[in-house]
């Protein structure tokens, strides 16, 4: 045995094929590459709501990959077969991460593929907010020349961008403002002093302080109860007048009522690419408040939407459902516990023998352990290897004098777990 619990391994199918259901638009290399693989892969971007339940209750795919397309517990309640869900993209609130955590279904997603897309629509919001550019284009078209009203606009060389969140999005969306000639700013919750001299930007100890110093400010942070609302009503008074807001990350990131009254109240100039109750996919009647607003400019959700980043996503995509496939590790999975009720660690230096672990597991369960964590690694030459399990409480002299007796356990010894 050679499997380690407390990473991302998981149980890949043990069938001949491995039937994957892609429930979204995706690259046609991307799907040319799992079928390369032998997977039986199956695409149909129509698919939502009760049609998913459906195609997942009767197609039973190993692995499920999605873009856009909301994957609810009902899903994850029809899916006796799935082994795990692949989010082609960076964000995964669109998936029950925790209905899937309840089953022991991993998640993953591609982060950073579809950095630079993202990053370049962050750029367009900014220039069109400063230069007024669809505004420009609506008045042309309507045979309305207006040089005197747009010739004026404040410029970005010299000011002052302020980057929410710096990951990978942050850091393409900082390395633009840079090279436009800007200050960059940044605050992040993991970002220090140290970290963001590193990254050639000066460090904001709080989101308001960034808000207050701040010329344009762009959104680059992922869409959690932490985040939600984080551009409220406090946010947008700490805001310059006349400012520029934009965000392409998720849009329960921004209070819209908050953010349109600041259009209104401080003459804010406003780029979205997502909106707190946009449509879920295709094409469809959409209606908001905060896109009525003078000043106010929004594209699609389609920030991610280049030919470049899709077949980054579905390169990347394919490749962790390869790894899965071929070795169990599910590579970007995001809901392994980062922390477990474990207290004691059992080392167990044995022989690689059939039976001995069972010999173990039957010990620890007898006595009501539970098994949290563990990895049992072979030693060179396959005749001897160390299990490190980590329970829910302490071992005692019984128990470890029971585990001792096998005959082909070497030693064990028991040791609490120090606090991280």
């Amino acid at each position: 045995m050679n499997q380690t619990m407390a990473d991302t391994s998981t149980d890949q199918p043990q069938t001949a094929t491995t039937s994957v259901l892609i429930a979204d638009s995706f690259s046609d290399r991307g799907a040319a590459s799992l079928r390369e693989l032998g997977c039986d892969v199956h695409v149909d971007p129509s698919l939502s709501g009760d049609t998913l339940v459906e195609a997942v209750t009767t197609r039973k795919p190993h692995a499920l990959i999605v873009r856009s397309t909301k994957v609810p517990e009902a899903v994850f309640e029809a899916a006796d077969h799935l082994g795990l869900v692949v989010r082609a993209g960076a964000g995964y609130d669109t998936i029950d991460v925790a209905a899937a955590s309840a089953r022991g279904i991993p998640v993953a997603n591609c982060p950073g593929m579809n950095a630079i897309a993202v990053a370049e629509i962050a750029w367009g919001l900014i220039l069109s907010c400063d230069r007024r550019i669809p505004d420009q284009c609506a008045d042309l078209r309507a045979g309305v020349w207006a040089k005197k009203t747009y010739a004026k606009a404040a410029g970005l060389y010299g000011r002052t961008l302020g980057v929410v969140g710096l990951g990978r999005i942050g850091e393409e969306v900082a390395a633009r403002g840079r090279a436009f000639g800007m200050k960059v700013i940044a605050w992040s919750r993991s970002l220090t002093e140290e970290s963001a001299a590193e990254l050639g930007v000066e460090y904001c100890n709080s989101v308001l302080d960034l808000a207050a110093r701040s010329d344009v400010v762009s959104l680059h942070v992922a869409s959690t109860p932490d985040t939600r609302h984080l551009v409220n009503e406090a946010f947008c008074s700490a805001m310059k007048e006349g400012a520029i807001l934009v965000n392409t990350t998720r849009g329960a990131v921004v209070d819209e009522t908050a953010l349109a009254d600041a259009v209104q109240q401080k003459g804010l100039r406003v780029g979205l690419d997502v909106f707190d109750q946009e449509p879920g996919s295709g094409d469809t009647a959409f209606a908001s408040a905060i896109v009525d607003q003078a000043g106010v400019y929004g594209t699609h959700h389609v920030g991610a939407s280049t030919e470049q980043a899709q077949e980054a996503i579905a390169g990347e995509a394919a490749r962790v459902l390869k790894t899965w496939v071929q070795t169990g590790e599910v590579p970007n999975c995001v809901n392994i516990a980062s922390t477990t009720p474990a207290s004691t660690t059992l080392t167990v230096r044995h022989l690689n023998r059939p039976g001995v672990l069972a010999h173990v597991f039957e010990v620890l369960g007898r006595s009501g352990q539970n098994i949290e964590e563990m990895e049992n690694v072979i030693y060179e030459g396959g005749q001897a290897a160390v299990a490190r399990i980590q329970i829910d409480g302490a071992v005692d002299t019984s128990d470890l004098d029971l585990i001792r007796s096998h005959d082909l356990i070497l030693a064990v010894t028991a040791a609490d777990i120090q606090p991280r």
